[in-house]
């Protein structure tokens, strides 16, 4: 397996919101088994892998450490006007999100 996935699976995971339970709903595998990957225990397959990086919207290569992405680690704007809800802000940052995957 690439150098520090399961450090890198848990970071990938963080940055978006998800928990453990949630991940492995998505992937259909037990939460015993997701905490198994992100503790270094047990290594998912090509398919598992495949589909981790879907959910998390990440390579495979960065799960895997085969290349180093640099990440938004900070996001700020200035907006004159009334604040932004809840899901405007969800809509900016999946805006976010689309403009940095068209580079790819």
């Amino acid at each position: 397996m690439g150098e520090k996935f399961n450090e890198n699976l848990k970071v990938a995971r963080e940055r978006r919101q998800l928990t453990q339970t949630q991940m492995a709903d998505a992937l259909g595998v037990a939460k015993s088994t997701y905490s198994l990957y992100e503790s270094g225990k047990r290594e998912p397959n090509v398919q598992t892998i495949k589909k981790i990086s879907d959910i998390l919207n990440v390579s495979a290569d960065e799960l895997l450490g085969l290349i180093q992405e640099p990440q938004l680690s900070t996001f700020a704007a200035h907006f004159d006007g009334a604040k932004y809800t809840d899901s405007e802000l969800e809509e900016i940052l999946q805006f976010a999100e689309f403009v940095k995957n068209r580079k790819k």
